[in-house]
């Protein structure tokens, strides 16, 4: 299949000269000699939320966190490296996306597949967590093992609907995929009134493990990501937050994690050379308040570059 892809137009911020933004910055040094270290895409997809019976709006999420991301400034504290690999970042727009939620996960895979076979690091801005297992096909499309990561307050192995996949299976799907290239996976910021205990018994005999919300640390972020074997994939599912940091989710949670601890986990997945890419989901602008997700998500894809900027 050929991926088409489109693109929003999103004007960059009128800034006094010294002042740069990431929007000015982006893709600057990316031409036919020099080869991008960093790939955005969008996958505007909410068709797997609505037939998990989640709350639509996911698909307008792309387009809002660029909104956000390019207004920020580069890391003051690590200045040259971050601008540097800002403008070795390429926002390729976004894929085309329809109601076939398989056909364009297998479009995803396509495009995600070359970036990895050639260490170019993809940040993917959903969409719904079915935007997971077409991140995850990309390894499997290229014959690669992968670890995954999920910093989420739902385990998301449910079943599918109708042999029909949805926000709430990407990982089941990865586990039981018959590449086999889904090597473990750790799901961390489950909340216990979210979770199923049928989908910790799936997990238990799937190569799966999971830590409570209510266990997590900076120490125990750092310990998730040392364990890690080999190329690893992390999602960042935004309803892992609590809703008052963020209500702009396509299922709010209560008790979630921490604004501070959330974005040191982006961080440290920047800055683990064993984490090959990204995924953000389930931030969702029709129900947001103020801009307040949005804002949350274009901070945690900025907390991920800087962890990037900072790998030796």
């Amino acid at each position: 299949m050929t991926a088409t892809f489109t693109r929003s137009e999103i004007p960059n911020p009128a800034t006094a000269p010294g002042d740069p933004r990431i929007g000015h910055l982006l893709g600057g040094h990316v031409n036919g000699t020099s080869k991008p270290r960093v790939v955005l895409i969008g996958f505007p997809s909410d068709e797997g939320v609505h037939r998990n019976g989640g709350r639509v709006g996911a698909a307008g999420a792309p387009t809002e966190i660029r909104r956000w991301l390019y207004r920020l400034t580069p890391d003051a504290q690590n200045h040259e490296s971050f601008c540097e690999l800002v403008e070795r970042t390429l926002d390729l727009g976004d894929l085309a996306c329809s109601d076939d939620v398989g056909r364009d996960q297998g479009a995803l895979a396509e495009v995600l597949a070359p970036y990895l076979e050639d260490g170019i690091f993809p940040i993917i801005l959903g969409g719904g967590h079915e935007t997971s297992f077409g991140h995850f096909l990309g390894y499997a499309g290229s014959d690669r093992k992968v670890d995954v990561i999920n910093w989420d307050a739902h385990p998301d192995v449910r079943k599918l609907l109708d042999d029909k996949g949805h926000s709430g299976s990407p990982f089941r799907e990865a586990l039981l995929h018959p590449s086999g290239a889904c090597r473990r996976y750790t799901v961390a910021g489950l909340l216990p009134q979210s979770v199923a205990a049928s989908h910790l018994n799936f997990l238990d005999d799937n190569r799966g493990r999971w830590i409570w919300g209510a266990d997590l640390t900076a120490p125990a972020v750092n310990a998730i990501y040392a364990e890690t074997d080999g190329p690893t994939l992390v999602s960042f599912d935004i309803d892992a937050v609590d809703q008052t940091a963020a209500p702009g989710v396509s299922a709010p949670s209560v008790g979630g994690m921490e604004v501070g601890l959330w974005l040191h986990a982006a961080y440290q997945a920047g800055r683990n050379p064993k984490v090959a890419s990204v995924d953000l989901v389930e931030c969702n602008p029709v129900h947001d308040v103020d801009g307040r997700t949005a804002r949350l998500a274009a901070v945690t894809v900025w907390q991920v570059l800087r962890g990037l900027a900072e790998r030796e």
